[in-house]
């Protein structure tokens, strides 16, 4: 009789343990997108594809599910092993669109390219704040939303995008630049930035103020002048809930 309850008392161990190992990411939606694959001289660069790659392992392994996450290249047809889709605004809100509609509860999109006063850059166009911000609104509506720009002045994204669900991480300033997107960078200083601190920090709230942190420390190194002083929103809403969302810590 001890042995049948011990048993029984195992079985409902396990069953009440297992959702919580799934982690509170693992039913998020997230696209990553590389919009450019020129360097700040003009020639050809890997940074952002380097990061766009990175980016997507780092959210797995802060428990993020594979399945729900896509990435999205300027050019697809090189990376064989990661196996983006073109990077075309259309395909990318299409894409978030069908994952959020998949009982997914929060949304994540990050985007590492050039920037402009503008907006940033996908491919030949120029994607404006309120495309942007009408693409989340659309496919993602109230659900808890993280958003990160990594972008030359991508400030301007903040204003468009503020939303009580949503907390917002750019590179810089709207009317700053930010670094590293030469054609010998492996990374944009942010996007490396971002890869370290997701790896130590214990939410994206911690993740944001070691980001800004890192960003002033490298550019102050490498005399980047300047200084692209990235910035950070955060909606009434998921203010209280985002510190509570840990990583995993499978890395």
């Amino acid at each position: 009789m001890r042995v049948r309850l011990g048993a029984l008392l195992l079985s409902l161990a396990l069953l009440w343990a297992g959702p919580a190992l799934a982690g509170p990411f693992s039913d998020w939606a997230a696209v990553v997108v590389a919009g450019d694959w020129k360097g700040s001289g003009g020639g050809p660069t890997e940074a952002f594809d380097n990061a766009r790659r990175d980016v997507s392992q780092a959210l797995v392994r802060a428990g993020f599910e594979p399945s729900r996450i896509r990435q999205f290249s300027v050019r697809p047809e090189r990376y064989a092993d990661t196996r983006p889709q073109p990077s075309d605004p259309r395909r990318i809100y299409e894409t978030l669109s069908d994952l959020a509609a998949r009982e997914a509860e929060g949304c994540l999109f990050y985007v590492t390219s050039h920037g402009v006063p503008q907006g940033v850059v996908i491919g030949e166009r120029i994607l404006p704040p309120p495309v942007v911000a009408a693409m989340l609104d659309r496919a993602c509506g109230t659900k808890p939303t993280v958003v990160v720009v990594s972008a030359c002045f991508s400030g301007v994204f903040v204003p468009h995008l503020a939303a009580p669900n949503r907390m917002i991480l750019t590179a810089a300033r709207p009317d700053r630049t930010s670094f590293g997107c030469g054609e010998a960078d492996r990374y944009p200083y942010f996007d490396e930035c971002f890869l370290q601190s997701i790896a130590t920090s214990s939410s994206f709230p911690a993740l944001a103020a070691v980001v800004r942190r890192c960003v002033a420390e490298r550019e102050k190194k490498e005399g980047a002048s300047p200084p692209s002083e990235p910035q950070v929103y955060m909606g009434a809403e998921v203010g209280p809930v985002l510190p509570l969302l840990s990583f995993g810590r499978d890395n």
